[in-house]
């Protein structure tokens, strides 16, 4: 059965994968670990450089040094001084080959993929001989993880940490500033134009309205309240295309519902055509905010 599962090679300051193992085996708690390890590099700055993350059969374990993480999933019957020994042999090795400029240089995830070959090595090395080939290297990382061992956190504790539930990073109301949608396109500037435009002549009609809202016509209040109301919702639906958020369907639908409800409140006020227009704006903007998505990202691909 082997012990060393997966290793990891990760650059410590934004989490950029480095090189990775090749991956044979279908577990799905294994699928669950590496999940884990790549949500842990995006945030390593949280953590100190030796920590090791407990799971039901696998454990996490994981190496940072010279602005590089080595991490790894390791089966629990594997003593927690092996698996750093592991770690500390792919330091030296990942170390003797990459110098730091050319790891502070990588711009694409998975640079130095063909590492790939001396990790295999050093795994079954330790998967068929239970250790290094060295015993005076275990015995100097017992003697330092007896001097100074590492922080044992729970997994339960890897998800508090970084935000996430079963494995997804769950986004907080103020974390969509922080993802990236896809790039505005021509009909979704057209569709900013137009609402700025909606926007713009609800408040110029409101305006308008208040100076006789209190002089003759009591009745004119809700009208001047639903020119504002839509002003605002217009205004909304720009915020909401631009911008990410949680629940952007729900949104959505009801920054619409409003806009229509509104403008059916305005009838007499405004022609059959004029609403038409409003809603139709108010339609497209909905359906080009729901239809762009956050931006791909590629850190994941290749493992």
């Amino acid at each position: 059965m082997s012990l060393i599962l997966f290793a990891f090679v990760v650059r410590v300051r934004d989490g950029l994968p480095l090189s990775a193992s090749t991956d044979f085996e279908h577990n799905t708690e294994l699928q669950e670990r590496k999940q884990q390890l790549r949500t842990i590099s995006k945030s390593l700055g949280r953590f100190p450089d030796r920590v090791t993350v407990k799971g039901r059969k696998l454990n996490i374990y994981f190496v940072s040094s010279e602005g590089v993480s080595y991490m790894s999933v390791c089966h629990s019957s594997l003593p927690v001084a092996k698996a750093f020994c592991f770690l500390e042999d792919l330091r030296w090795e990942f170390t003797a080959c990459f110098d730091s400029a050319v790891i502070s240089l990588a711009a694409r995830p998975y640079p130095f993929l063909e590492f790939d070959n001396t990790i295999q090595k050093l795994k079954q090395q330790y998967n068929q001989t239970g250790g290094p080939a060295l015993e005076v290297t275990l015995a100097e990382v017992q003697e330092e993880l007896r001097i100074r061992p590492p922080q044992v956190i729970s997994l339960d504790e890897v998800e508090l940490t970084n935000g996430t539930a079963n494995g997804h990073i769950e986004q907080s109301a103020t974390s969509g500033i922080n993802q990236r949608l896809e790039p505005v396109t021509a009909p979704g500037i057209l569709s900013l134009v137009l609402n700025i435009m909606c926007a713009s002549l609800n408040v110029i009609r409101g305006v308008h309205l208040i100076e006789n809202t209190f002089q003759d016509d009591s009745e004119a209040t809700w009208k001047v309240a639903a020119f504002f109301i839509a002003f605002l919702c217009c205004s909304l639906q720009c915020h909401l295309y631009l911008f990410h958020s949680s629940l952007k369907k729900l949104k959505s639908f009801l920054l619409l519902a409003a806009i229509v409800l509104c403008n059916l409140h305005l009838l007499g006020v405004r022609n059959t055509w004029q609403l038409l227009f409003h809603v139709s704006v108010a339609s497209l903007s909905t359906s080009l905010t729901l239809t762009r998505r956050l931006q791909h990202r590629s850190d994941d691909c290749g493992v």
